[in-house]
C-alpha cells in the first residue's frame, strides 16, 4: 500500500477564493480520506473565504485585508478556526507544523516571501504562483535544494513537462516544447489589437481562469513567464525552450530527448488534474474527471507565436538572456501594466509599451538577493504606475513607433 493511502496530508492553500485555490479544493472534497484543508488565505474575498471555512473547516483562516478581518473573525467566532490577517501572517503561518504542502495559488509577486519561509521550514511546495520563480528562481531553487523540498508544479504546462520526465532522470532534456493556446486574439493584428477592450481581453477560449492570468494569456506574457519559470524547475538554459501555439490545448508541453523521440502529456484543459497530481505526486489516483475523446478531435494543429505582434513573449526571453533582476522587472511592470488594462486605464499594446519602458529604465542588479528583489519590485512598480498614468490609452505601439 502507498504512503498516501496511509497518511492524511495537510494541504495550505495560499489563495484558496481564485480560481486555483476554488478547485484545489473540489481536489479535496472528493479526496478527504487523502487530504485536509489546514490553512485557507485570501486576498479580499472574505465572503468566499467564510463559505470554505464553513464547509472544510480549516484550524485557520487568513484574510489579509486586515479592514476585512472583523468580518472573517465574526462569522467564524463559533467554529474552531482560527482567524489571521495581514499580509505577515501569511508569511508565518506557512512553518506550521502539521502541514505537509504549500500550495501556491496567490497572484503575483505576493507569492514570494510566503513560498521562501514555507521552504525553509521544510514544506512541500505546489507551486501554482510561477511569479515566484519569474522573480527568484536561482534563489528558490537553491533554498529547496538545501532544504530538500519538492518544488512541484500546478501549472498545466509545467505539470506535463514533470510527467514526461518521469522516469528520465537519466536522459538529457535536448529542449522542451511549452503550448500555449494563442488566447482570445490568436492571428489578430496590431491594428485590431489597438482598441481591444477589457471584456474582450477577458474571453479565453478554452481555460477559466482569473482576470490577471487571463489577461496575461491573452498578451502572451503568461507564455513569457513561464519560460522563465521552466528554465528554473527544470535547470534549462535559453535555447532549450521552445514555444508553440496549439489552439486547442489538448497537448499541454513535450520534452524532446536528444535521441529526437518527444514525450507529450495530454488531456483536456482542466486543472484539477495537475492539481491532483501535485498532491498526489508520485502516485496517480482515479477520479471523475471528464475524458478526452480523439474522435472528438480530428485535428490537433500547431504555428510559430507570432512575437512581433505579442511582444510580451519576446520580453520576457530578453529578460531571461539578460538574467539577473530582469525577470523581476518585467514581472512587477506587467502586474502594474495588466491592472492599468483592466482598470481601463491602458490599451492592450500599451503594456509591452510600460514593461518595455521599465525594463530600460531600472537599474539591472546581476546577482541580486532577496533585498534586491524587494526593491527592484518597489521601484518598477512605482516607475510603471507613473507609466501608466502619463500614456493615454490611445497611445499605442504603433502611434509612437
Amino acid at each position: 500500500m502507498s504512503e498516501i493511502n496511509n497518511r492524511l496530508k495537510y494541504i495550505a492553500i495560499l489563495g484558496s477564493t481564485g480560481s486555483i485555490g476554488t478547485q484545489t479544493l473540489e481536489v479535496i472534497e472528493g479526496n478527504e480520506q487523502l487530504f485536509k484543508a489546514h490553512v485557507l488565505t485570501a486576498q479580499n474575498n472574505a465572503e468566499l473565504l467564510i463559505a470554505q471555512c464553513l464547509k472544510f473547516k480549516p484550524a485557520y483562516a487568513v484574510i489579509c485585508n486586515t479592514d476585512k478581518y472583523p468580518q472573517v473573525k465574526e462569522a467564524l467566532a463559533n467554529t474552531d478556526t482560527k482567524v489571521l490577517a495581514g499580509h505577515d501572517s501569511v508569511k508565518s503561518i506557512v512553518t506550521d507544523g502539521q502541514i505537509d504542502i504549500v500550495l501556491t495559488a496567490m497572484v503575483g509577486f505576493a507569492g514570494l516571501e510566503p513560498t521562501i519561509n514555507a521552504i525553509k521550514a521544510g514544506k512541500d511546495i505546489a507551486l501554482a504562483n510561477k511569479e515566484t520563480l519569474v522573480v527568484a528562481g536561482e534563489l528558490i531553487t537553491a533554498l529547496a535544494k538545501e532544504h530538500n523540498v519538492k518544488l512541484l508544479p500546478v501549472d498545466s504546462e509545467h505539470s506535463a513537462i514533470f510527467q514526461c520526465l518521469a522516469g528520465e532522470e537519466q536522459n538529457p532534456i535536448e529542449k522542451i516544447i511549452i503550448t500555449a493556446s494563442g488566447g482570445p486574439f490568436r492571428g489578430k493584428t496590431a491594428d485590431f489589437l489597438t482598441d481591444v477592450t477589457r471584456a474582450e481581453a477577458l474571453k479565453h477560449p478554452n481555460w477559466v481562469m482569473g482576470a490577471k492570468i487571463t489577461i496575461d494569456s491573452a498578451s502572451l506574457m503568461n507564455k513569457g513567464l513561464e519560460v522563465i519559470e521552466a528554465k528554473w524547475l527544470f535547470d534549462l538554459q535559453l535555447d532549450q525552450i521552445d514555444v508553440v501555439i496549439h489552439p486547442q490545448s489538448i497537448i499541454h508541453s513535450m520534452v524532446q530527448f536528444q535521441d529526437g523521440s518527444i514525450k507529450a502529456q495530454m488531456g483536456l484543459p482542466d486543472m484539477k488534474l495537475p492539481i491532483q497530481y501535485a498532491l498526489t505526486y508520485p502516485n496517480r489516483i482515479a477520479n471523475q474527471f471528464k475524458r478526452f475523446d480523439f474522435a472528438a478531435y480530428s485535428n490537433l494543429t500547431f504555428e510559430k507565436p507570432d512575437t512581433k505582434t505579442f511582444r510580451n513573449l519576446q520580453l520576457a526571453y530578453n529578460a531571461l538572456d539578460k538574467g539577473g533582476n530582469a525577470p523581476c522587472i518585467i514581472n512587477a511592470a506587467n502586474e502594474v501594466a495588466v491592472a492599468g488594462f483592466l482598470n481601463n486605464e491602458l490599451g492592450f499594446l500599451a503594456m509591452s509599451d510600460v514593461i518595455e519602458t521599465c525594463m530600460e529604465r531600472i537599474a539591472y542588479v546581476e546577482t541580486p538577493v532577496l533585498d534586491d528583489y524587494l526593491n527592484t519590485d518597489k521601484e518598477t512598480r512605482i516607475l510603471a504606475q507613473q507609466l501608466v498614468n502619463q500614456m493615454p490609452k490611445a497611445l499605442t505601439y504603433l502611434d509612437i513607433k
